[in-house]
C-alpha cells in the first residue's frame, strides 16, 4: 500500500542510517520499525508491579504531613544555627 507519512527530520536520519547499517532500503527500514514498535506495544509483557517495603513507622507518627513536619524541623535548625552566631 502506497501512502504518504511526513516525519520529523531526527527520524528520518535515524531511519537512513538504521536502512545503511542493515543494508536494508528506507522502506524496510520504516517497515521493521513500525513492527517492532507496535509488537512490543501489543501488551504481552506482564504488567508492572511495585513492591512494598515496610518502613518501621512508630505508632503516632502521622506520614501525611512529613513535608510540614521536615520544613519545622529546618525552620528549628536554622533558628538555632542563627542563636549560636549571636
Amino acid at each position: 500500500m502506497r501512502t504518504t507519512v511526513t516525519l520529523d527530520p531526527d527520524l528520518a536520519v535515524r531511519l537512513r542510517q538504521l536502512a545503511h547499517e542493515r543494508g536494508i532500503s528506507f522502506k524496510a527500514a520504516i517497515n521493521a520499525t513500525l513492527r517492532s514498535g507496535i509488537e512490543a506495544g501489543s501488551g504481552s509483557a506482564a504488567p508492572y508491579r511495585e513492591r512494598t517495603r515496610h518502613l518501621g513507622v512508630q505508632p503516632g507518627v502521622d506520614l501525611t504531613k512529613a513535608l510540614q513536619l521536615a520544613a519545622t524541623l529546618e525552620d528549628d535548625e536554622t533558628m538555632r544555627e542563627f542563636e549560636l552566631r549571636k
